[in-house]
C-alpha cells in the first residue's frame, strides 16, 4: 500500500448531465438550477473528495463542418453555464471541499477576476479556486471583440502579466487593514491599503483592490499545463495541476518535471499538486466493468461525431474535412489545444484517423473492474508514479449521471478509503491547506 494517501478529485463543466442516460430524468431541462451540482456536491463531499473543478468555455462552434449543428446536437460546449456564479452555492451546500472555476486571462480583465475571487473565497470561508486559463478558440475571442487570439506562447506572456497584477491586487491590503475602532472613526487603515500602479505589455490598473483578500490570500491557482510555456507557468503559480500524459512512465517523467521547474522557481517541490484525469468503468464482478468498457470505446456514428466535434472544438481544426480511413495529414497545425492536437497525432501514428480514434483514450490509464480492483490499481499506479491524485470525470461521451457520481462515491471512494488511500476526514479549514496536508 501506499505510503502515504492522495487527493481525490472531480473534473466537469457545469452543463447537462448525461442527457441521453435512461437515467437522465429530468435533468436535461433543470440542471441550469444547479441542483444536481449540489446533490453531487454533497455526494462527493460523503465520499472525501477534496474539489470539484469546473471547465469552461463560451462559445457555440461551428468549426465542426462549418456548422453550429454539431456541437448543439450532442451538447458539447452549449449549452454551458457559468461556473462562478454556481461556486458559493455548493460551498453553501457543504462544509469542507473545494470548488475551482475556470476563467480566461485572454477575457477578463485583472480587476474583475481579482475582486470576484476575493469576494468568493470570502463567501466560502476559503474553499474556491481559480482554474487559470488562456483560451483557444477564436469564436470565443469573437464574443469579447477580438477577432483573433494572441500566438499561443505570447497568451502566456500575457497571463504572466495578468495573474501578476491579481496578486498585487490581492497584497493590496495588508492584514490587519480593517481595524474597526470606534474611538478614532477608523473602519480601515488608510496607511495599509496601497495602490498598485502597474503598467505593463497588456494591462494598466491602478488598484487598490476595493476589498481585502480573502481567508486564502490567493485563491487555490490551477491549471492544466502541457506546452513548455504551460509547463512553466505552472510551475510558479499552480497549487494544484489537471494532466493527462498517456501512461504510467509519462505520468511519472510529468509529475517530476513539474517538481524540478517548481524548485527551480523557488518553491517546494510539494507545493504543486499534479492530478491526473481519469474515468474509471466499474462494475460487480470484472466481467460486467470489461462489457462495459467495450460499450464506452464502440465506435458508433454518435461516438465519432461527439468525439471529432469535441476535438475540432478545442483544436480549431475542422476533423468533418477529413477522410477518416486515412492518415491526418502532417501539415494540419493549431493555435489552440497544442497539446491535445500532439497527443492525437503521437497516439495516430501508423494508423487511419478511424483507427486512431478507436484507440483513443482521454484519461491517462484505463481503470477498469470492480471497486476493489480499481482501488487496488490506483494505489499501484500512484506508488509508481510518486503522487499526488486523480481527476474523476465522466465518461467521455456520455459524460456523468447520478448513478455514475454514486458508483465513485458509494463504490470506490470507500474501498479506497478502507486501504488509508484518501482523506477520512477534513483536517484544514481552507481548500488550498487541505490540498496540502498531504
Amino acid at each position: 500500500m501506499s505510503a502515504d494517501p492522495f487527493h481525490l478529485a472531480w473534473f466537469t463543466p457545469f452543463k447537462v448531465p448525461a442527457w441521453k442516460s435512461p437515467w437522465a430524468q429530468d435533468t436535461p431541462f433543470t440542471w441550469l438550477n444547479g441542483q444536481y451540482y449540489v446533490d453531487m456536491a454533497r455526494n462527493l463531499e460523503r465520499a472525501g473528495f477534496d474539489f470539484m473543478m469546473f471547465e469552461d468555455s463560451t462559445l457555440v462552434s461551428d468549426t465542426y463542418g462549418g456548422s453550429m449543428e454539431n456541437d448543439l446536437k450532442h451538447g458539447l460546449h452549449s449549452p454551458k453555464g457559468d461556473p462562478v456564479p454556481l461556486l458559493p452555492m455548493l460551498a453553501q451546500a457543504t462544509k469542507h471541499m473545494g470548488f475551482i472555476a475556470t476563467m480566461s486571462t485572454s477575457f477578463y480583465p485583472p480587476f474583475i477576476l481579482a475582486r470576484v475571487m476575493a469576494t468568493m473565497d470570502h463567501l466560502t470561508q476559503g474553499r474556491v479556486g481559480w482554474n487559470v486559463v488562456t483560451s483557444s478558440e477564436d469564436l470565443a475571442a469573437q464574443n469579447y471583440g477580438i477577432d483573433h487570439l494572441l500566438q499561443h506562447d505570447e497568451r502566456y506572456v500575457m497571463a504572466e502579466e495578468f495573474i501578476t497584477v491579481a496578486k498585487a491586487l490581492w497584497d493590496s491590503w495588508e492584514d490587519g487593514a480593517i481595524v474597526a475602532d470606534r474611538e478614532t472613526g477608523y473602519l480601515a487603515d488608510h496607511t495599509k491599503v496601497h495602490p498598485i500602479h502597474h503598467e505593463g505589455k497588456y494591462f494598466k490598473v491602478r488598484g487598490p483592490l476595493n476589498l481585502p483578500a480573502g481567508p486564502q490570500h490567493y485563491p487555490t491557482i490551477c491549471q492544466a499545463g502541457g506546452s513548455p510555456m504551460g509547463r512553466d507557468f505552472a510551475s510558479r503559480h499552480a497549487n494544484v495541476l489537471l494532466a493527462t500524459p498517456s501512461g504510467v512512465d509519462a505520468m511519472k517523467e510529468y509529475r517530476d518535471d513539474i517538481r524540478s521547474r517548481a524548485v527551480a522557481q523557488g518553491r517546494a517541490a510539494d507545493d504543486v499538486k499534479v492530478m491526473f484525469i481519469v474515468q474509471p468503468v466499474l462494475g460487480e464482478t470484472e466481467a460486467d466493468a470489461q462489457a462495459l468498457a467495450r460499450r464506452r470505446y464502440e465506435l458508433t456514428q454518435d461516438q465519432i461525431e461527439t468525439i471529432l466535434g469535441i476535438m475540432s472544438i478545442t483544436t480549431e481544426v475542422d476533423f468533418k474535412q477529413f477522410d477518416l480511413d486515412q492518415p491526418l495529414p502532417a501539415d494540419v497545425t493549431t493555435n489552440g489545444h497544442q497539446s491535445g492536437l500532439d497527443q492525437f497525432r503521437k497516439g495516430a501514428e501508423g494508423k487511419t484517423i478511424r483507427e486512431a480514434l478507436m484507440g483513443r483514450q482521454t484519461e491517462v490509464l484505463p481503470l477498469i473492474g470492480t471497486p476493489a480492483s480499481v482501488a487496488e490499481q490506483m494505489d499501484e499506479v500512484m506508488e509508481a508514479v510518486g503522487g499526488d491524485g486523480f481527476l474523476i470525470r465522466g465518461e467521455p461521451v456520455r459524460t456523468h449521471s447520478r448513478r455514475y457520481v454514486d458508483e465513485i462515491a458509494s463504490g470506490l471512494a470507500p474501498e479506497l478509503r478502507k486501504r488509508g488511500l484518501i482523506r477520512s476526514d477534513y483536517t484544514e479549514p481552507t481548500l488550498k491547506a487541505n490540498l496540502g496536508a498531504f
